[in-house]
This record gives C-alpha cells, structure tokens and sequence, in this order.
C-alpha cells in the first residue's frame, strides 16, 4: 500500500509542476523598464554637465532613451489591459490545471485496476530471448552458435545449426565442415549426406568431385526417393557427359512431382540446358562408374586430384571434337580453376570462345564465366 502512495504522490507531483506555471498569468516588465529608462537619462544629464560626453551625444542618446521609455510605457499600459480583460481566463485555467492535476491519476490508476493486475505473472524468459533473436543480426547469431560449438565441440545440434546457414551465408567450406561433423556425432541420414554433397559442389563452383558423388551415392543408398540426392546425381551424369542418363533421372524425377512442388522449375531448366543427346555429333566420353567411385573413396589426396585430373582430360578431349557444347566448356573452365590450373582455365576460355564465336548467347556465357571467375582477356 505504502508503494501504490508513492507512486500516487510522485504522479501528482510531476503534474502539478507541469500544470501550475501554464495556470499563471505572464507578468510584466512594463514598470521596471520604465524605470531603467529614466535612470539611464539621468545619467545621460549628469555626464553632460560634468563633461564626460558633448552636447550632440547627450542630445542624441536621450533622443533614442526617451524612445524606448514611450515604448516601455505603452507595452504596460497594453499589458494592464490584458491583465485585466483575462482574468476570466485565467481562472478557467486554474480549474483546469486543477482538474487535472486530481483527474490524469486517478484515470491512471482506475485503467490499471481495468487492464493490469500486480499478480499476474512476467514473461517467460523463452519469449523474450525469442522476441531479442528475432530482431538480432543473424551474423551475432551465428557467432553465438559458434562460440557454443566450440566450447562443446561434440554438440551435434550446434553443427546442423551452422551447416545450412553457413551454406546460405555462402561459406562453402565451412558448411562442408559443420555437415561432416553433424554426420559424425547425429549419425548418418539420406538428408545430411545430400546436403553435404551440395555445400561440397558449391565449394567447388559447381563441380560435382569425386566426395561429392561419394555423398550422394551414400545417400541414394538410404533413400532411393530422396529429390535432390537424384537431382545432383542427375547433373553429376550430365558433367561426366551422360547427358541421356541425366535427362533419364531428371524426367522421372519430374514425372512423380507432387502438386506445386518448389524444385520443379530448377529440373525443367536444367532439363533445357544444352543440346539433346541426338544432337551431338559424338558420343560423350564415359565417366567414372560406380566401382570407381567407390574405389576413389579410398584414395588419397594425390590420388584423388589425379583421378579427377583424368575426369578432366577426357572432358578436354571431347570438347575438341564437339566444340558446341557451351555447358562442357562451362564445366571444363570451372574444373580447371578448382584445380588451381588457371592458365588452362584461361586457355580452355579461349578456345570456347573461338569455337562458339558464331554463337552469340554461347559465347555471352562464357564471358559470364570467365569475368565470375576473374579469367583475364
């Protein structure tokens, strides 16, 4: 009770000492102006008799004194006026102030009796730590998630946390990091292993690498129904150069589409990307098998590196005699930059252009690329 009196006695007085001076009449300076000014011409007349100012000064400085005592003397007389004709209002003003000086607390304190009441509870702590998160930057976020995962690095949860969102921050490596992890210590599902094969291809600007395919392979062995394990497998076949077995798994996929399913549109446009199998004008080299690519999983780096190096070549060869496939040039430029091989990226991004010179759009692609991948020339 002593608390609700405090809080009363400290309202009212705010308000009172916000009321009481708009509730008072404005004073004049009238009569002390008035007074100022006649002393200031006795002193004019003194300093003249004295000598310390001329005749034209003294003559000059009461010109201008006595203008400001006329002045001064009708904004009182105006100033009584008013005083007198508000009196009125100013009384209205009063009970005004008055009024709501009594009137502003007790509406205050009868709206909280209404609306509020001291028993009820405060807020969770889960909601408000939700209603902070929702407002805090998402780079504070992941730096809170962070320093969680790395004071317990066998926290699984903290890992799947950072993987996707490091995949859409765009830090490839990182999220390929967090996903072996998650896999580690969450175990193995179809999803985590696609989804590491993905953070591994666009760590490697769309090339699909050997621990790619190894990723997805693993997780069509645990789901055969998984969409974008067999979407990636798809494109994985269409880098090799199986473009029939790309389109094969890519029409199936689209065949067995539920209603308004999102990943329709990116199937049908990779569908329509390059030419169809009937059109080259030779077969497409072979890619590695699934022996190979079990095999590979084995490998060491070097080994690793040579495998795909020879994935590589044979794509160089073919596009030497079919020039017009853009999207083999595309794959052939961007395998070279993974390979750290920037002069045959380079060299690879000339012959494009030289083969799909008459191709417009073709060579506007490979421009695209070369410029993305700061190819000079």
């Amino acid at each position: 009770m002593a608390l609700w009196f405090l809080f009363a006695l400290m309202t009212a007085a705010a308000i009172f000492a916000v009321l009481w001076p708009l509730s008072r009449g404005d004073g004049s300076r009238g009569g002390s102006d008035i007074a100022v000014y006649r002393d200031q011409l006795d002193e004019v007349a003194r300093d003249r008799t004295s000598g310390l100012i001329g005749e034209s000064e003294a003559e000059a400085a009461k010109v201008e004194i006595s203008r400001r005592l006329l002045a001064a003397a009708d904004d009182a007389e105006k100033a009584t006026r008013d005083t007198q004709q508000g009196a009125a209002p100013l009384w209205r003003r009063r009970v005004t102030a008055i009024a709501g000086l009594t009137l502003l607390p007790l509406g205050a304190v009868a709206l909280y009796i209404y609306l509020g009441s001291p028993q009820l509870p405060g807020e969770p702590l889960a909601d408000r730590s939700r209603a902070t998160n929702e407002s805090q930057p998402i780079e504070d976020l992941v730096a809170q998630v962070e320093q969680r995962a790395a004071q317990n690095p066998n926290d699984g949860r903290a890992w799947e946390v950072l993987a996707p969102v490091y995949m859409r921050m765009g830090r490839f490596d990182d999220s390929v990091r967090a996903w072996q992890n998650a896999i580690r210590l969450n175990g193995e599902t179809a999803s985590r292993q696609a989804d590491l094969g993905e953070a591994m291809t666009a760590a490697a600007n769309g090339v699909i690498s050997i621990d790619a395919k190894a990723a997805f392979d693993r997780a069509l062995s645990l789901d055969k129904e998984d969409v974008k394990t067999r979407f990636y497998l798809g494109l994985a076949a269409d880098q090799d150069g199986k473009r029939a077995e790309a389109e094969a798994i890519w029409r199936d996929l689209l065949a067995h589409a539920p209603p308004g399913a999102p990943w329709v549109p990116v199937v049908r446009q990779a569908l329509e990307r390059g030419a169809p199998p009937s059109q080259n004008a030779t077969p497409p080299a072979p890619g590695p098998s699934a022996d190979d690519v079990a095999a590979a999983s084995t490998m060491n780096a070097d080994e690793q590196k040579q495998m795909i190096g020879g994935m590589v070549a044979r794509l160089a060869d073919r596009l030497k005699q079919d020039g017009s496939d853009v999207e083999g040039w595309l794959r052939l430029v961007r395998a070279y930059t993974v390979l750290g091989e920037r002069d045959k990226a380079q060299s690879a991004a000339t012959d494009a252009k030289r083969a799909l010179a008459a191709e417009p759009d073709k060579l506007r692609r490979i421009d695209d690329l070369a410029k993305e991948l700061g190819l000079a020339g």
